[in-house]
């Protein structure tokens, strides 16, 4: 048996375990790395810890723990009533705003997952409030980000269209563009409809100062499970947080009546924690700098000055999911380290049948993906993809869009940076159910995605 395949078959394991004994996967992960590194890839420690992915490691500790002091004095409630008052009170255009927000912040040059660290933490502090799946808004604000990925001036599509050119294949910045912005825009109108839109359209409109609770103000009595998102099969979503508006504690700030009409009043800590968000938001979209990096930078000088609301906030920081993906992310570098990913593109690369290699070749950019650099899969599948293009039965254009949709929806699995960050962000919810709500929704994709986008943009030729 070849290294390559026993790396697959631990992977296969790993995975068997952590769903039949509730342990950690990302301890598994970590077991298995160091027995497949040091056994079947004779790598060191140091090879092993090479596909750690420090980066992201502070990205997640540093964007919960700054979010974690935003819930504690009361700034992501004044968020969430911000919102409402937005969208004078319907509740179920909020997912569609934050998914328009992610796509905006992508397609103007933000990095898929700086987008959705910001975005992600305020969607579902906003989900809880209003009894709104958190599967439903964490989908929607990934998937926004992912519909404006593709943009010209995008941080993805600069990068794709210049493998392209590279490469020396037909292109089309524009059509890159429309597919996945029409791809995750039908995917995102499917789970809003799926996961409990209809219901909150059902709903109508709640005052910015009932706080979602039943039987104040304007708010129907549709929350609960009206919103749990039936159906889904996963398990329903919205079970999760069906009891939460009625459980959210009531600051003496938050009485009805408070500076700007939202019922929660604008404090010195509320203010500055509003200025270090923006902050975070010039900071990594206009300065490039790193997002956890700045997190953790502006949740220091937060609790320094406000220590009583930040005490707990270390504890809230989601460990557990820290483990989990690193856990995995580093497995994933052995694997890439010792050459599977390679070994099974090249296999599938050799098929003789061109049509099947495409499909084949969507299928492991989405599945690599899933667990790795959407950026890199596809900087390693356009060129393998070549060979058979070059024979002219393919067109370029059509095959690049589709990889590119293949290994970019995918980013909503819990393994990825974005639905880490989704995972993590998510506040009242059980996080193992919301991580197997979204593993189960991530399968999903994984194998639905791949075939359609290549009967969509492979299978007719275009380019």
């Amino acid at each position: 048996m070849s290294p390559e395949l026993i790396s697959i078959l631990v992977l296969v394991v790993v995975f068997v375990i952590a769903t039949t004994r509730s342990v950690n996967m990302g301890a598994l992960a970590f077991a298995a790395a160091f027995g497949v590194g040091t056994l079947v890839a004779d790598l060191d420690a140091d090879g092993i810890f090479a596909g750690f992915p420090g980066d992201l490691f502070v990205v997640l500790v540093g964007v919960t723990y700054l979010f974690a002091i935003a819930r504690a004095n009361g700034t992501t409630d004044w968020l969430v009533h911000a919102a409402v008052r937005l969208v004078r009170g319907r509740v179920a255009l909020i997912p569609w705003v934050m998914f328009a927000l992610t796509g905006a912040l992508t397609a103007i040059g933000a990095v898929s997952p700086a987008a959705v660290a910001i975005v992600a933490p305020i969607a579902l502090s906003f989900a809880t409030r209003y009894s709104i799946s958190p599967l439903l808004m964490g989908t929607m604000v990934v998937h926004g980000a992912q519909a404006g990925g593709f943009s010209p001036i995008s941080i993805y599509g600069s990068i794709v269209n210049g493998i392209v050119e590279r490469e020396k294949l037909p292109g089309s910045e524009i059509g890159l563009f429309l597919a996945s912005l029409v791809a995750n825009l039908l995917i995102a109108a499917v789970l809003f409809a799926v996961l409990g839109g209809r219901k909150l359209w059902a709903r109508g409109a709640v005052a910015p100062e009932d706080g979602g609770v039943p039987g104040r103000g304007t708010a129907s009595a549709g929350t609960g499970s009206s919103t749990g998102g039936s159906g889904n099969g996963t398990g329903g979503a919205g079970a999760d947080t069906g009891t939460a508006p009625a459980a959210v504690a009531v600051r003496p700030e938050q009485e009805t009546g408070g500076a700007e009409g939202t019922g929660i009043r604008l404090n010195p800590a509320r203010i500055a924690t509003l200025v270090a968000l923006v902050a975070l938001v010039v900071a990594v979209l206009g300065f490039d700098l790193d997002a956890g990096l700045t997190a953790v930078t502006l949740a220091v000088v937060l609790s320094t000055a406000w220590p009583d609301d930040s005490r707990r906030a270390v504890q809230e920081i989601a460990w557990s999911t820290v483990l989990l993906i690193c856990g995995v992310l580093t497995y994933v570098g052995v694997l890439e380290e010792m050459g599977t990913i390679t070994w099974a593109g090249e296999g599938v690369g050799g098929i003789g049948v061109p049509l099947l290699a495409a499909v084949l070749l969507c299928y492991i950019g989405a599945i690599v993906s899933a667990f790795a650099s959407s950026v890199g899969i596809m900087g390693a599948l356009i060129p393998l993809a070549v060979p058979f293009l070059a024979q002219g039965e393919i067109g370029a254009v059509g095959m690049v869009a589709a990889l590119a949709v293949s290994a970019t929806v995918v980013d909503v699995s819990p393994f990825s940076t974005n639905g880490a960050l989704v995972l993590a962000a998510a506040p009242d919810v059980d996080r193992d159910r919301f991580f197997r709500q979204l593993m189960v929704y991530g399968g999903i994709v994984v194998a639905a995605v791949p075939v359609l986008a290549w009967l969509v943009l492979v299978v007719p030729g275009f380019g």
